[in-house]
């Protein structure tokens, strides 16, 4: 019997797009796969079709957005416009598995024989919801993909129970929840010591608020340093960033590395500090890769009060919670910092590591796309 095909498409580059990489390594066996999207080949077991990088999805007019013109932008979108040319030449598939909200519309277009999973990576009406003209303009067009598309797929997953209750609530839609674990690393927790180094790796984002960071090791009497690995998103703010840390002398900013040498760089550290501003839903219910990534790199763990990190954290028992979002009460936590709390933290980082790795989070896409593929084969 032949293979189901399967389509996993995302308007991402997908060689470094962790979460999607999972789908693919995850399926690659299991399925015919074709991957679309940005970006080289993921994986020499899949067939790739690469989406021209110079080609954007919310490319819109503001005129266009006023009018609430929806139809017109979603389907006028250069990326949406070649990737279904692209898709539309191949073989019908059995199942897509579409990739956040503006990636289901096209899915549901190319009318796959049993149905679209789609996998929402955030809240798409609320992302940028601390700036005015998010609400004002572009949240009503994240609204009517929602409406027009989202609820037609066969089946959701997103990042967490939080984003999931809210797409419940407003929606009805019931998601499953796949969370952004990382691959099990075979690692060792290494012993702290003096400095106590701290480390953050992530996108150089605003909202994100990464000068709390700064501020805290600044005013520390504790005897610890930081390293930032920034992703540049924000080339102007890692300035502003690196000109705030100037002065402090223990603030470092490293190049980024790739994904797949992230881990291991990051076991050379002792703390993972992730004091994520709740500057929208997205951020306030956030449970991202980092997070997840620390573990793997058997480390300890600071990050502020996110309910959906903070239940993780404290269940395990493999770091602290600061009492607020800001900067004086981050410091107050390195303050107290000692290498055998330190310690302590990343042995419960040992114990958690399997338990919290993506192999025990990837079969629920697996149940989810084996459901309608069986449907395919019946």
């Amino acid at each position: 019997m032949t293979r189901a095909r399967l389509l996993i498409l995302s308007f991402s580059d997908i060689s470094a797009d962790a979460r999607v990489l999972k789908q693919v390594r995850f399926f690659a066996d299991r399925y015919d796969v074709t991957t679309y999207g940005y970006g080289p080949s993921p994986d020499p077991r899949v067939e790739h079709v690469r989406l021209d990088d110079t080609l954007g999805v919310r490319r819109w007019t503001r005129r266009d957005l006023v009018l609430r013109r929806f139809h017109k932008i979603y389907w006028g979108q250069p990326a949406i416009q070649r990737a279904q040319a692209d898709l539309e030449r191949l073989e019908q598939f059995d199942v897509i598995l579409a990739n956040d909200v503006d990636a289901v519309g096209l899915a549901l277009a190319l009318k796959p024989a049993r149905g679209v999973h789609a996998d929402i990576h955030e809240y798409a009406p609320r992302q940028n919801e601390e700036l005015l003209i998010w609400r004002a303009f572009e949240a009503p067009y994240m609204r009517w993909m929602c409406r027009r598309f989202l609820v037609r797929a066969a089946s959701m997953t997103t990042v967490g129970h939080g984003i999931a209750d809210e797409y419940r609530r407003v929606y009805g839609l019931r998601a499953g929840v796949v969370t952004n674990a990382a691959p099990y690393s075979e690692l060792e927790a290494r012993p702290a010591g003096s400095p106590i180094r701290l480390v953050h790796s992530g996108a150089s984002l605003r909202n994100r608020r990464l000068e709390v960071l700064v501020d805290a090791v600044a005013a520390t009497t504790n005897d610890v340093t930081l390293d930032l690995y920034l992703m540049g998103n924000d080339p102007e703010y890692v300035v502003e960033l690196r000109e705030r840390a100037a002065g402090a002398g223990r603030v470092r900013f490293p190049d980024a590395v790739p994904y797949a040498q992230l881990i291991a760089r990051l076991n050379e550290y002792d703390i993972g500090v992730h004091v994520m501003a709740p500057t929208n839903f997205n951020n306030r219910w956030a449970l991202p890769n980092k997070f997840f990534d620390y573990v793997q790199a058997r480390l300890g763990l600071i990050i502020g009060p996110s309910a959906e990190m903070q239940k993780i954290l404290v269940a395990h028992g493999f770091g602290s919670v600061s009492d607020d979002f800001g900067a004086a009460a981050l410091t107050r936590v390195l303050d107290d910092l000692t290498p055998p709390q330190v310690d302590e933290w990343k042995a419960h980082a040992v114990v958690a590591a399997q338990a919290l790795s993506s192999e025990t989070q990837v079969e629920i896409w697996g149940a989810a796309v084996d459901a309608l593929a069986d449907r395919a084969h019946t």
